[in-house]
Formats: C-alpha cells, structure tokens, sequence
C-alpha cells in the first residue's frame, strides 16, 4: 500500500508553502479521493470486522503478549478472527495514528514489544497533536515531551488554553522543531524569547499577541531564530507589530486581529500606541498575505499600519492577497497605490478583498491568475455578469479553483445588479456557465442570498450543482432548495405550530414498519426533489449547510444579544422535514448546520439523519419551525441516541426547555465534546445539567446562555466548576442570561479557540483557503 506522503501515514502533515500555492503535482484543495468502487477496502473497513475500542484492545493485547522474539503470537493470525497485531506493521501505524500522542508515547507504547518499536515510528512522533486533546494535563504535556522531544519536528498546541505558561516553556526541549502553533497558549515576551532562542531549525512560528507584549524584551538568539522563520501566523489582542518586524525572511504571514475597542476598564484602544515600534515589516519575500479582522474599528486601524509597507513596495513573488473585514472598510489612499501596483506587477492564485473595495470598481478586470485555487467574494455586490466577464474571463477553464465563496453576494447569479430584486429568479445560464468552467470545485458557498430557481427541466439550481461531482462543502440558503415557486393552484402550508399531529410526544419504535405517525409520514424523502438528486449526486460531502436568506444569530460578535429576527424567505416554506430526510443519503457527512427552515413539522428528518450519518461529528440547529414553539424536541431526542461520534452540538432556538428528557438523550452521545445552547426566553433545570456532566466524562465545553436569572445561571456555573474542573482541566462553562447586558464582557473571557467553532454562529464553508495553516 503506497501513501501519498503529503498527507503521511498518520494524516496529520498539512500542505507546504509550494503545495498552498498550487503544486502542479497536487491539486489546489487535496488529492480527490477515488471512487469506492476503484478503491479496495482495508482490512478493519470490510464489512463484518471488529469494531474494537482502544480499551478492548489493550487488554486483548495484554492477554497475548506473554511470549518469547519478535514474531506476534498465534493467537494474532488472521485465521480465527481479527487481532490487531496481526495486521502488517503499514497497517497499524495507520490505525495508531488516529489515537492522541499523548496516549500513544505514555499508554499504548507500553503494552508490548511490537508497539513500542510502532509507537516510536517516525511517522507517528515526528508530527505531534495536541490541539484539542482535552486529556492532556499539564504531566502528561511534560512526561511526553521528555520521552520524545528530541524527535519531534512538528509541534500543533494550538488551543491549549489550560496549560501553564511552565508547561509551554518545555516546547524548547524540542531542539529539532521546525514547525510549532501555540496560538492560543500562555505565552509572554521572556517566555517566547527563551523558547525561540534555542529552536534554530525553526521555519514555521503560531502564536498569540497580548497586552504587555514587548518586542524589545527578545534576546538576540531568540531573534536571529525568527530572522529565519519563513512563516508566521499571529493573533493580535493588543495594537502591536508582534515580531513580524524580527522575521526578515517571510513568505507567509497570516493576522488575525481580534483587538477589542475598549479595555475592560472603559478606556478606548488606538493604532496609535504601535507609534514607537519597529515598523519596518519585511515583505520582499512574501508569497501569501491574509488578514482576518473582526469586528471593531481598531482592527482597521492597525492592519491599515500594516498594508502601509506593502503599499511602498508589493513583493513580486505574491501569490494570494486576503483580507476578511466584516461590514465596510473604507479604501485609502494607500490601498490604491497598493491594488495599482498588484494589477500591474503580481499575477494571483487567491484573491479575496473587502467588498467596498470591489463594489462598482473595475479592479477584478486588470487582475492577472494564473491557475487560481481561492476566491472570496463574500458580501460584495458582484453581479453574474462581472463574475463570467471579469473572473471567469467568459467561460474561460479553471480547473483549478478548489473554493469559491460568494456567501452575501445577491446579484453574483444575475446578469445585472441594477435591475434585480431578492424575490427575482437567477440566471441558470450564468450558473450553468460557472459550473462549467470551475468544474473541480470541492467547497462552494452560496449562502446568505436568495436564489430562486425558475420553471423548467433542468434549470434549477440544484440540478446544476449536481454536475460538481468534487464537492467536500457546501453551503445554500434554505430557499434555494426548494422545488418550485409556490403557484396560485397550491394550497398554503399549515403553520408548523398548528399542524403537530395528536400523536406528538409519543416514542416511535425507530427501524420498524408501523401505521402512518408523526414521524413515517414525514421522514421520507422524495426521490423526485432537486434537492434529494443534488445529495445524491454529490456521495462525498463532508459538510452541508442549509441557512435562511434573513437568518442572523442570537448571538453577534461584540455586541448586545439580538432581540428580534428578520421572517424567512416565502419559498423556504416549501422546504420541510422530507428535505431534511434526504440529507440522510450522506454516507461521509462530519458537519452540518441546519437555520430557520420554517416549515419544520415534527423534526423527523433528523431521526434520518442520525441513522444513516454515522460519521457526524458538529451539528448545528437553529431557528427549526415557528419560533413560537419548540416542535422537533422528541424527534431530536430520538436523532442523538444514534449520533456515537457527534463531538459539537450547537443548538439555537427561543424557548426551548433544556429538560431532563433532552439531557438523557444528549447523554447518549458518548463521544461529546463541546455543548453551546442559545434560547431567548429559553429555560434550563439546573440538576439535569450536572446528571449529564456527570454521565458524558468527555464534555469540556458547556457554554448556555438562555432565559434565566443571572442568580440560578452563577449558581450552576459555579457547581459544575467545582465538580468537574479537577478531572478535565480543560473545562470552560459560561452559563449567562441571553439578554444581560454584561453578555459581551462574559464572551470576551471564552477561548478563541471555542468562542470561534461553537460559540458564535457563522458559515464555514470557503471561509478560508483550504490549507491555509498546519
């Protein structure tokens, strides 16, 4: 069995600068996978193997490892059964690459002989995990660092948020480091210099900027390692040049800019406190620039100080130019010279610009690619016919393009934006255009608008997407889906809150044949829905999101809770629990987000789901239903029961009772990782809550902002802290009212790393080029 070495046995290796940049030898996006049918199963994926969690196997391990040499016994042989080791060395260092280093090096190493020469396999220890792996205390970071440090070259502690800035300091015992992420560690200046002074092989550089951070604190040892660093991602919590001014040698650099307006105290933040530092960043290098902002005038400010260098001299060798800013972001005189100068001098691979720099400018006609993988056009105002002229150069092939996000983009399937209105249908030939020439594409985002499908055989948007046979994501708004205009012959749809039938509430024997209920006379998909053959068509899909054209979060970013919601598009009414069914068809679906689709009935869709999905790991639901009652509760109850590898559940909806029924159900899911609910006027029992935290061992994220009083919200908190903070020392609970005023002052103390997958709702489909990091 040969590997494809950019991925490594263990899977773990994330793409190089070359490869990011399109490597001729590797698509942009990853290798496609082949069809199941060209490709031969392995061995534990033939049907009737096994299924053996690590514990089972460890002790059948142990019971068979009282031998003498090298060879495995005969009780492992492949003729009476599957024994692990009795699998070729290839095979069980794939399966042991899916188990944490943590556990590998310090557990299973020490079962047996044969495991402690794999477990030390190169493939395994030179590339070491530890991002979200929630079980890794503070021991076990330092036990494993001294057993294997000097091995490992690449180093991911990304999110490790509970681990001291002590523990962090170990990571210079990893002398042959070349690659580390510790966005998101405790880390100071001395702390950071110490490290980096000792790590001269280092290339690759995470980490975090934060208030009292000073440059001038860097040893010269630490700073001739960063001279050498060719990569660099950080996150600023503070107006600061960090150390990009120290990394002479620069080819990526990534920003994210998470700077709040004002400090806790009240005081306002300027751009002006970077006045005094080095603000010579070295760009001649550069290949890739992105910068992620959120939201809040000083991020503006600051990464202006940083385009400022760019706009003087724009590197030849750039290849991708991106730059997220949320709502608008004024261009500037220096911005100007900065696009003139990429138009004339820089041909691009990805591209992604704030919308008013797009918006009724000529920019993307003098814009040169070549061989594109990434572009974001989220929120401008793009028209089809600008997108087919000026992007796809009338038709012209790419490809390449592996991620296209026109996520907000209302007119991009319409010939001019002038003239249309949202309830207008789209052009199909402008998307039939589009699909044509960006046929490889593998995440599509399209959501965020309303895309009405006109009459006719095989004009309708889902038809369409169905010839992009690669897609991994994808994201559409609920309206887009739906089969047809309502037509004047058709009667309305009852109310959801008015058409639960009597038998409601009433638990359904899942799997066996029954008389019409509430849940068999919904779940069934049809066959002959557009939606139901664009699921077919696309077997692979890995995550799906279907939101509403007017969904907005409960919950946006630095701001006070949202009280009222905008109603959902007229055509998502046709869009029901039979829709939903027939995303049960998704055999390798791991994530999906589901918002304001109206006409959910009962939720019998989801019970499909959870059946058929076994690979789900995030789920995220909001808005299902009228909003004036929570009718999918016994269906979602039933669906968790089934959901064995659901890690993420984010649920969103007014009044819902976070009961004693729903908690049991929950507890089901034993691999659960991470909690988040939101529920204007929404209520919790304190006592479920901590007999589900008790039950689910793996729960370190349980974040519930609802209807209740900040009393009986402390009080929980406060309890479930004090029960489980000492066995899971990643714990995080924020337990706080919806629509307190000090909500924002409560979310700013959330991880990033939390606060960004679960907390806060937002689509992730293209939202970034893939690959971008680690």
């Amino acid at each position: 069995m040969r590997v494809c070495r950019r991925q490594s046995l263990s899977g773990r290796v994330g793409m190089s600068q070359s490869e990011f940049l399109g490597n001729p030898r590797c698509p942009p996006g990853g290798c496609l996978p082949a069809l199941p049918a060209q490709t031969p199963l392995l061995p534990w994926q033939q049907p009737g193997f096994p299924s053996l969690s690590f514990h089972v196997w460890k002790r059948q391990v142990a019971e068979d490892t009282s031998y003498d040499g090298d060879a495995p016994p005969a009780a492992a042989s492949m003729a009476d059964g599957a024994h692990l080791l009795g699998f070729s060395d290839e095979i069980l260092l794939h399966i042991l690459s899916h188990i944490p280093s943590t556990d590998l090096v310090l557990n299973v190493r020490r079962t047996c002989r044969k495991l402690a020469v794999l477990c030390l396999d190169k493939s395994l220890i030179h590339t070491v995990l530890l991002q979200k792996d929630y079980e890794a205390s503070e021991d076990k970071v330092k036990q494993l660092v001294r057993e294997i440090g000097r091995e490992i070259q690449q180093l991911n502690m990304a999110g490790c948020y509970w681990l001291s800035g002590s523990t962090i300091e170990h990571v210079a015992r990893c002398r042959g480091l070349v690659k580390v992420n510790l966005s998101g560690c405790r880390l100071t200046s001395l702390r950071l210099s110490k490290m980096l002074s000792v790590l001269q092989h280092l290339r690759s550089l995470a980490i975090d900027v934060s208030p009292g951070f000073d440059a001038s604190q860097l040893s010269g040892e630490c700073k001739a390692t960063l001279s050498r660093v060719r990569e660099l991602k950080q996150t600023l919590y503070t107006p600061s040049y960090g150390v990009v001014p120290c990394c002479t040698s620069l080819e990526k650099l990534l920003l994210y800019f998470e700077i709040l307006d004002r400090t806790r105290e009240g005081a306002i933040l300027s751009g002006q406190l970077m006045v005094g530092q080095s603000n010579v960043p070295h760009y001649q290098n550069l290949r890739v620039f992105y910068a992620r902002l959120a939201p809040g005038y000083i991020n503006q400010e600051v990464v202006r100080l940083y385009l400022a260098v760019l706009s003087d001299r724009t590197p030849e060798n750039l290849h991708a130019f991106l730059i997220s800013v949320p709502g608008s972001f004024a261009e500037s005189g220096a911005t100007k010279n900065l696009l003139d100068s990429m138009a004339r001098n820089v041909v691009l691979d990805a591209l992604q610009l704030p919308k008013s720099w797009l918006n009724g400018s000529s920019l993307l006609q003098h814009m040169r690619f070549n061989n594109p993988f990434y572009f974001s056009f989220s929120r401008c105002t793009l028209s089809g016919g600008h997108l087919i002229q000026r992007v796809i150069n009338g038709g012209k092939d790419l490809r390449s393009l592996a991620s296209l996000n026109l996520s907000g983009c209302v007119h991009c399937l319409s010939p001019d934006s002038l003239l249309r209105k949202a309830e207008d249908d789209i052009d199909s030939g402008i998307l039939e255009t589009l699909v044509a020439a960006c046929c490889n594409l593998r995440h599509l985002n399209l959501s965020a608008a309303h895309h009405h499908s006109s009459e006719g055989p095989g004009r309708h948007l889902c038809q369409l997407l169905a010839r992009l046979r690669h897609l991994r994501s994808l994201s559409l708004p609920v309206c887009s889906v739906a089969d047809s205009a309502p037509r004047a012959d058709r009667a309305p749809a009852q109310p959801a809150m008015h058409a639960v039938p009597r038998g409601f509430g009433k638990k359904v024997r899942v799997g066996v044949q029954s008389c019409p209920g509430p849940f068999s006379s919904q779940a069934v998909p049809q066959p002959s829905s557009v939606f139901w053959s664009l699921l077919k068509n696309v077997p692979f899909l890995e995550r799906l999101e279907l939101i509403g054209s007017n969904f907005s979060s409960a919950m946006p970013r630095n701001e006070p809770a949202i009280r009222n919601s905008l109603p959902p598009c007229s055509r998502a009414q046709n869009v029901g629990d039979s829709e939903v069914a027939a995303i049960g068809q998704l055999a390798f679906l791991r994530h999906l987000t589901l918002a304001q689709l109206p006409s959910i009935l009962t939720g019998s869709g989801l019970v499909s789901i959870g059946l058929q999905c076994q690979q789900l790991q995030s789920l995220s639901l909001a808005n299902l239903g009228m909003m004036g009652k929570v009718v999918y509760m016994s269906a979602l109850s039933d669906m968790l029961k089934h959901c064995k590898r659901l890690k993420d559940l984010r649920l969103e909806q007014p009044y819902f009772s976070a009961n004693a029924q729903f908690f049991q159900a929950l507890s089901q899911c034993s691999a659960l990782q991470r909690l988040c609910l939101v529920s204007r006027s929404g209520t919790l029992q304190p006592e479920a809550v901590l007999a589900f935290m008790a039950r689910c061992l793996h729960v370190v994220v349980c974040h519930m902002f609802t209807g209740e009083s900040l009393t009986t919200c402390k009080s929980l908190q406060q309890s479930l802290l004090r029960s489980f903070q000492a066995e899971r020392p990643a714990l995080n609970v924020v337990i706080f009212p919806l629509l307190h005023e000090g909500l924002t002052d409560v979310i700013r103390d959330v991880p990033m790393v939390h606060l960004d997958e679960i907390t806060l709702f937002k689509s992730r489909v293209a939202e970034e080029p893939p690959n971008l990091w680690w």
